[in-house]
């Protein structure tokens, strides 16, 4: 995991001349000399401070490659390293993370970027050509990284399978496409060279020819040849001038020294006593020790001979520790094939885990001596090593070499270890196993928490040995517990002389809950205490099985194992991914020509697998231009008594600050309530979150910028606050605006019903993550214009705020957007307020400003989806049906009210679902927190009140003892029936059809009885079946955004440009956009081109959300094109043979406009009129859908696998297939991380604590179903939809929810298994920790309505 070896103190100003000294010394060269796509690059006043990806960016300008997370986590700067292995005599050739990697660590080696293996200028390489046909990617900010790790992959192994393509791809995340179509489309490269789809590749349909499989056709690609890839270097390859000899590259705050030889790095780890000692850096860019050092001087040993070594023996292997992790993976699996099991076992456990360490980046530059060092409490490997009795070899230039053993005493305090400041780790012995020796390592692999002082999650590794059957050595490692990694030695030490018997297991499980003490830094005390135990379960029933022998028990002597016992040896896996996606067929006799209801692909496609498509970011940077950072508020609600900004104004670089008085317009913004408080820009007198701006630092480099930035002294005069919903409700914390509806009489109802149920259930908040973090550039012109380019999917209303707060017209604001790399609500509403505040700074100093957001800023500035609780009480029939509801639902809504309100709809219509309640009474109340402004994300409201009533209706099964899908089914709408705000269904009964096919397609009877069967023979795993159905109104909330305009023109050369007000951030709107005009225009898609978003060319446009923007300006663009048609229907009529050219040409020369725009509202007045719901149409249409979850738990961690997932989704006559499943499976897995992974937790402070991947778990590649099924439903045409077509980018959120019911399936039966029947509680996100508590067995206790509050974090 590490990248940081050792960190020292601060430099004093002695220790720096010590170090200048030192290095005159030495005969050291200063050019930095790499190669990047085949071109040298030679650099003498490199900035060591710089990583690969700003050197790629800024100054060689291959923006291709993109920042993200900026530590190494989600993939979006993957990059191809090669170098000349002179150990192995071959080229190496790495996928790396270019975020975290110091640009000093590539001398003397080559990189390839996106750019340098295919262009749409030349050819497209096939990764490219075959991951944009494949319909792998929508909003494309991954798209490079993914090339690139695939890329990496070929090029080590030109014929993969299918499991070594997800393996290479856990570090590339994608929050758009669900993962599935990127896997089909390297599957190509497999050597059966299947997708994963062989209905596919084999041209197969459905059974009644209606539908179709396949969205793409896999012999059309170019084959791929490996011979044809660039050659490596030969000056690197011939040479040693790179690789021998110590090199220096210094700027005035850094200095990077890289020496070749052991002796060279001791007298410099001696002489500059401060250095800090790299191989890699996968720590080192967030540690905050090396961050207050005010100069830095690195020594890499990547280098050095005898740090890079490995011995192998009969006894033992000794690895160098600057051995990177994935060579130590490659020499540990071959040694596990060539040793007997018995002697490969450390090893085999050492691997297992070595390949849950990270990513395949991040074990291709970490170096194992480099992650004992950090001495990281959390480390998945230390525990391991500790337990088999690994030893190091440390030397120093002074005191010489010696061997110390990997204990206790070797890890002193948190991240400190008991090296002496000179020594220098160069090797470490891990012995073989011997016979009667067992050895176990265990995590668990759901849970991310990796940062700084957060101990919360639990990792263990256990070895015993016995001398016939009594234990002689033992070793119990645990991390997780404390500051350091813990042997147990009172614990070990007890088990000696003792037999492996049911007595020993006992006492072991009430040892490590007494003797083994636990941090409460992290919380979750309860779950980790679990995990002790159940670990320890874990390797007990391991050595017992492979013992083979009787062991007494307690009362009787019994055999080794039970079949049902036997579940808890064996690791929950996922097969390779494998799907089917069926849709309906084109009608006979549509034109070929005519791209509706073809699965086109995206109209960028080409552009994004290259690297060439541009986002806001990736715009060149003006030779003056500034870099903006903001100081953000600290504090969750308080008084501001002082800003200082002296130290940060005195730095070299830095230009200036701007707050509220540089403010020339508006800086204050009116609440929608009168009651409430107004929003500020900058924050003058008071803060009320933790996030909020207080002003902003302008400087050279971003990195300076925000430097700068944390040098700004606030004072602040600290207030009461609140932050969750439960403690809102407890203090009365509520705005104003609330919502009531009620049908019926609900007391009555409920008095008759002949099963009641009341509860309370939480369903968490969940941050958009968009790979693209929010940015913006502000480019001042003269007259006080203003270029504003803004990541944003409302460019609106960026040009309507910044014109305000600058005090000007808004004709004077213009407001680009080329595309934006995600946003699901996120970029809705926050890009404005940065737009401001880069608006008001390039007013004061007339300067081009750029600002972009790092993610862990973005995570604390940028409001999340709403957390909701709700209390309930629900009446029904002895046979499962409805009677009434009585349910109130608070939202956290933040520091202010802000956009909340307009959800209401979606909030309410959703808690009826796809169910007819007779009747009930439905309230929401938002609470007012010190968190900031919670703000729409993808199915605004419904998501968490659609949980909230899934969640009753399995209460009501559970207490009723009818099978939950029957509870289901009998309480769906029906045709006649309106819904819970009085809106008509005129397609209801598409949602029956849904559920029926899906049924039916996912063979749930016959897959019901064999879980069942299974969880009967199985105690520790468990599997759950669960159906959902869902039911989601679609529409902009207010009446007036209901509308859309458009700009076509023709050129005399017959093609086409189209702009819009929409913004294209993945789910395709441009590429519809250009289909519906293809076929309005009777011409090739390739003939029509598509522009940027642009205030000047389309104003006063809606946000683009909702799913409505195909509905908006698909209309839009094809008003536009019809009345273009009709203008040359005449020149048609007059010359029928003549070619689309002729035509245009003809009226054109009669004076013909051939440019117009084109205006599309909705014909209904769309709008909820809360005092008058029956009179009023709150959607365009309703869309309708089902999905069967299938998974399988670890009772005993709570891990958990999506095995199978089958989706049958209403989109009316799809516009295209391709992106529409993409959006139906994007969304699903977005929502299976809501409801079951993505947990966002804040410190006591009011800090977000879950920020970044490091802490905040977003679906990884591996989480997504593997087999994955998604049907169209047939013959289903929308009467109101543009070409019978409905919007499905956010419908598909909802039914991830059925993950959530699978895994609570499963754990019901756990529960019986431990005599626990009747309605439980599972709250939402369904994490490790909830999934493990609520099993309630021996080893947790039996809780049967845990909540898991926490006394460390809170939730919001």
């Amino acid at each position: 995991m590490s990248g940081l070896s050792h960190i020292q103190s601060h430099f004093t100003s002695a220790h720096v001349s010590t170090m200048e000294d030192s290095i005159a010394r030495l005969a050291i060269s200063n050019a930095l000399v790499f190669f990047v796509n085949g071109k040298k690059v030679t650099d003498h006043n490199v900035d060591p401070e710089m990583s690969l990806l700003s050197y790629l960016r800024r100054k060689l300008r291959l923006r291709g490659s993109k920042y993200s997370c900026g530590e190494g986590g989600c993939g979006a700067c993957t990059v191809m390293l090669s170098r000349y292995d002179d150990q192995q005599k071959k080229i190496l050739h790495h996928a790396i993370n270019a975020c975290y990697t110091p640009i000093c660590a590539v001398h003397g080696m080559a990189v390839t970027t996106v750019e340098g293996i295919g262009s749409t200028r030349t050819k497209l390489h096939p990764v490219q050509e075959r991951l944009a046909k494949a319909h792998g990617l929508q909003c494309g900010f991954c798209t490079p990284g993914m090339v690139m790790s695939m890329y990496t992959l070929l090029r080590n192994n030109p014929l993969p399978n299918s499991a070594d393509i997800e393996e290479s791809l856990v570090g590339n995340l994608c929050r758009c496409t669900g993962y599935r179509p990127i896997i089909e489309g390297f599957n190509t490269f497999t050597q059966n060279g299947c997708c994963g789809n062989p209905a596919a590749c084999q041209g197969l349909g459905d059974e009644d020819n209606d539908m179709v499989s396949g969205l793409f056709t896999p012999s059309d690609f170019a084959p791929y040849d490996p011979t044809q890839e660039p050659i490596f270097p030969s000056e690197l390859q011939l040479s040693d001038e790179y690789n021998n000899g110590t090199v220096r590259f210094a700027s005035k705050a850094t200095t990077w020294i890289r020496p070749t030889t052991l002796n060279d790095l001791l007298r410099m780890k001696s002489e500059i006593p401060d250095a800090v000692l790299v191989v890699g850096n996968a720590e080192l860019a967030f540690d905050p020790t090396v961050r207050k050092l005010q100069h830095k001087t690195f020594l890499s040993a990547s280098q050095v001979a005898e740090l890079v070594q490995i011995d192998v023996s009969d006894d033992a292997i000794v690895f160098g520790s600057s051995v990177k992790m994935s060579r130590m993976c490659e020499v540990l699996k071959k040694r596990v094939e060539e040793l007997p099991t018995f002697k490969g076992q450390t090893y085999a456990e050492l691997l297992k885990m070595l390949m849950m360490v990270g990513d395949c980046q991040l074990r291709n530059v970490s170096g194992i001596g480099s992650h004992i060092l950090a001495a990281s409490p959390l480390s998945d490997l230390t525990p391991l090593l500790m337990a088999s009795g690994t030893t190091v070899t440390v030397t120093s230039l002074k005191g010489g070499s010696r061997t110390m053993l990997l204990d206790n005493t070797f890890f002193k305090d948190y991240r400190k270890t008991s090296l002496k400041q000179d020594d220098t780790l160069v090797s470490l012995t891990i012995p073989v196993s011997s016979k009667n020796e067992y050895f176990g390592g265990y995590k668990v692999k759901k849970q991310v928490h990796r940062r700084d002082k957060d101990v919360a999650i639990v990792n263990a590794a256990f070895r015993v040995k016995f001398d016939g059957d009594i234990v002689k050595e033992a070793a119990l490692c645990f991390g997780g517990t404390g500051p350091t990694v813990v042997v147990a030695n009172s614990v070990s030490q007890k088990m000696i002389g003792r037999k492996w018997d049911e007595t020993l297991l006992k006492d072991v499980q009430h040892m490590l809950g007494t003797e083994l003490q636990l941090s409460t830094q992290g919380g979750m005390v309860e779950y980790r205490r679990s995990l002790l135990k159940s670990f320890f379960f874990k390797f007990y029933l391991k050595v017992l099985d492979e013992l083979g022998e009787k062991v007494s028990g307690t009362s009787a002597e019994r055999k080794s194992l039970s079949n049902s016992d036997r579940s808890a040896l064996f690791d929950i896996e996922k097969s390779p991914t494998s799907g089917t996606q069926l849709y309906q067929v084109v009608p006979d006799g549509q034109p070929a020509i005519d791209p509706i209801g073809r699965p086109v692909m995206n109209e960028s496609g080409c552009q994004l697998v290259t690297g060439e498509a541009v986002y806001c970011n990736d715009v060149s940077m003006e030779p003056d231009e500034l870099q903006m950072a903001i100081v953000f508020s600290t504090r969750p609600h308080a008084k501001i008594i002082s800003v200082d900004t002296s130290a940060a104004l005195s730095l070299d670089g830095v230009h200036g600050y701007v707050d509220a008085t540089d403010v020339p317009g508006k800086n204050t913004w009116p609440a929608a309530n009168p009651l409430d408080e107004d929003s500020e820009t900058f924050a003058t007198e008071k803060v009320i979150c933790v996030g909020q701006p207080i002003g902003g630092i302008l400087a050279d480099t971003p990195e300076l910028a925000r430097k700068a930035a944390t040098l700004v002294n606030v004072v602040y005069e600290d207030k009461e606050y609140i932050l969750s919903v439960q403690d809102a409700m407890k203090t009365g914390s509520f705005y104003q605006s609330s919502r009531r509806v009620e049908e019926g009489d609900v007391a009555t109802e409920l008095e008759k019903s002949d099963h009641i149920v009341e509860g309370e259930v939480y369903v968490s908040a969940q941050s958009h993550y968009y790979l693209e973090t929010m940015n913006c550039v502000v480019r001042p012109n003269e007259r006080d214009e203003m270029v504003v380019l803004s990541s944003t999917q409302c460019p609106n209303d960026v040009q309507m705020k910044v014109a305000q707060a600058l005090g000007v017209s808004a004709s004077k604001i213009t407001v680009k957007v080329r595309r934006v790399g995600g946003g699901f609500g996120g970029k809705e509403f926050p890009p404005s307020e940065l737009a401001k505040m880069c608006a008001v700074a390039a007013k004061k100093y007339g300067k081009s400003v750029r600002l972009m957001l790092t993610r862990d800023e973005d995570m604390q500035f940028v409001g999340t989806r709403h957390a909701a609780l709700a209390r309930y009480k629900v009446g029904c029939t002895s046979d499962g049906h409805l009677n009434a509801l009585d349910i109130e639902v608070f939202m956290n809504a933040g520091c202010t009210e802000g956009i909340s309100p307009a959800l209401f709809g979606q909030i309410i219509t959703q808690l009826s679902n796809a169910y007819k309640i007779p009747a009930y009474i439905m309230a929401v109340k938002l609470c007012k927190t010190n968190i900031p402004s919670c703000i729409p994300m993808r199915g605004a409201g419904g998501p968490k009140t659609m949980a909230i009533i899934e969640m009753i209706m399995d209460d009501v099964a559970r207490k009723s003892g009818i099978p939950p899908e029957k509870i289901r089914e009998i309480n769906l709408y029906k045709e006649g029936d309106v819904n819970n705000l009085y809106q008509e269904l005129p397609d209801i009964v598409n949602l029956r059809r849904c559920w029926d096919e899906c049924l039916k397609r996912s063979d749930y009877y016959r897959r019901r009885a064999e879980i069942d069967n299974f969880n009967s023979e199985n105690r520790w795993k468990k599997r759950g079946l669960a159906m959902v159905p869902t039911k989601r109104v679609l529409g902009l909330p207010l009446y007036f955004l209901n509308q859309a305009q458009a700009l076509v023109h023709i050129y005399l050369d017959g093609s086409v440009l189209i702009s819009h007000g929409g913004v294209e951030m993945g789910q395709g709107l441009n590429t519809k956009t250009v289909q519906i005009a293809s076929r309005v225009l009777c011409i090739p898609q390739e003939r029509i081109h598509i522009n940027e978003n642009s205030t000047d060319k389309v104003p006063n446009s809606s946000s683009t959300a909702a799913s409505s923007g195909t509905d908006l300006w698909g209309n839009a663009v094809r008003v536009a094109c019809e009345t273009l048609m009709e203008r040359l229907e005449k020149f048609i009529y007059e010359n029928p043979k003549g070619s689309w050219e002729d035509w245009v040409n003809t009226a054109y020369m009669n004076r013909v406009s051939l440019s117009t725009s084109g205006h599309f509202k909705y014909p209904d007045i769309i709008g909820f009129d809360w005092d008058n719901l029956k009179g009023t149409k709150g959607q365009y249409y309703f869309c309708y859908g089902a999905a069967c979850c299938e998974v399988e738990v670890d009772c005993l961690t709570g891990d958990h696998q999506l095995k199978r997932t089958d989706i049958v989704m209403d989109v009316g006559d799809s516009l295209n297939p391709a992106l529409d499943i993409g959006q139906i499976e994007g969304a699903f897995v977005q929502g299976y991380g809501l409801y079951t992974l993505e947990e966002l937790r804040y410190s006591k402070e009011g800090k977000l604590l879950t920020k970044g991947p490091g802490m905040y778990r977003i679906p990884q590649i591996g989480d997504i179903p593997s087999e994955f099924n998604v049907t169209l439903l047939k013959r289903a045409p929308c009467k109101v939809g543009l070409y019978s077509s409905k919007g499905v980018g956010e419908v598909g959120i909802n039914i991830g929810f059925g993950a959530h019911l699978a895994i609570k399936d499963a754990v019901a039966s756990a529960r019986a298994d431990a005599g626990l029947d009747g309605p439980f509680r599972l709250d939402s996100p369904a994490t490790p920790e909830r999934i493990r508590l609520a099993c309630a067995d021996e080893f947790t206790g039996k809780f049967n309505d845990h909540s898991i509050d926490d006394e460390f974090f809170i939730r919001p």
